[in-house]
């Protein structure tokens, strides 16, 4: 029998209940897809992926930070009582 080594990891547990329903959607633990990914990355030299910070245009930033105004109170959301009156404040925004 092959002998093993634990890692130990922290995660929130959200990641981690994410990570597991996914991961059991292909039939594998977490721990089979830490294994994948240890084995990949040895066999590739490096991460099996690239690393790059997320660039993202003014338009998409504004808008995150319009997000957080929001549910963090900063600013209220706006609200429609009809379809109707949502399709005319977006049609008088263009």
């Amino acid at each position: 029998m092959a002998k093993t080594a634990n890692i130990n990891v922290r995660i929130e547990p959200e990641v981690k209940q994410q990570a597991e329903d996914l991961f059991s959607s292909f039939g594998i633990s977490v721990t089979d897809a830490i294994n994948i990914f240890l084995h990949t990355s040895i066999m590739e030299g490096g991460f099996p992926f690239t690393i790059r910070q997320p660039r993202f245009n003014a338009e998409t930033i504004a808008a995150m930070q319009e997000a957080c105004d929001i549910m963090s109170g900063k600013i209220q959301a706006k609200s429609y009582k009809t379809t109707n009156e949502l399709l005319q404040a977006l049609n008088a925004e263009d």
